[in-house]
C-alpha cells in the first residue's frame, strides 16, 4: 500500500539570498514537505518505526534551513538528499521552500521553489 506523508507549512527563519542584507537580516520562510513511502506495515502494525515520522522530517528541515545559502534550489536538495539518507522507506521526496515577503521591488507575498526526487 503505497501512501504519503505531508507535512506543510513548517515555518522557520533563516538567512538565504543573493543580497548581503539577506544574510544579515533574515527572512521568514515556508517549508512543505511530501514523501511516498509503502505504508501498508504501518497501516497494520499501528507503530511508529513503519512509517515516515513527521517529527524527523520537521527536524531535516529546520537543521538544512539554518544553514545559509544562496538559493532556494540548493537548500531544497539538501533536504531532499537529507529524507533519502535518513529514511529508507521514502521513494519519492517532494519539498517547497518559500521565501515570504521576498525583497524583489513589489508587492509580493512569496517566492517558491519545487523540487522532487524518486529514490535512485
Amino acid at each position: 500500500m503505497s501512501g504519503k506523508i505531508t507535512v506543510n507549512n513548517i515555518r522557520v527563519y533563516a538567512f538565504h539570498g543573493c543580497l548581503k542584507e539577506e544574510s544579515i537580516v533574515g527572512s521568514d520562510y515556508r517549508v512543505d514537505i511530501s514523501v511516498d513511502a509503502d505504508l501498508s506495515k504501518a497501516a497494520i502494525s499501528d507503530h511508529l518505526v513503519d512509517t515516515v515520522d513527521y517529527v524527523h522530517l520537521n527536524h531535516i528541515v529546520k537543521e538544512e534551513m539554518a544553514i545559509k545559502a544562496q538559493l532556494l534550489e540548493h537548500v531544497g536538495k539538501r533536504i531532499i538528499d537529507r529524507i533519502f539518507l535518513e529514511i529508507p522507506m521514502a521513494i519519492t521526496a517532494k519539498v517547497s521552500v518559500s521565501k515570504i515577503n521576498p525583497p524583489i521591488g513589489g508587492d509580493v507575498a512569496m517566492v517558491t521553489v519545487t523540487l522532487q526526487e524518486n529514490r535512485a
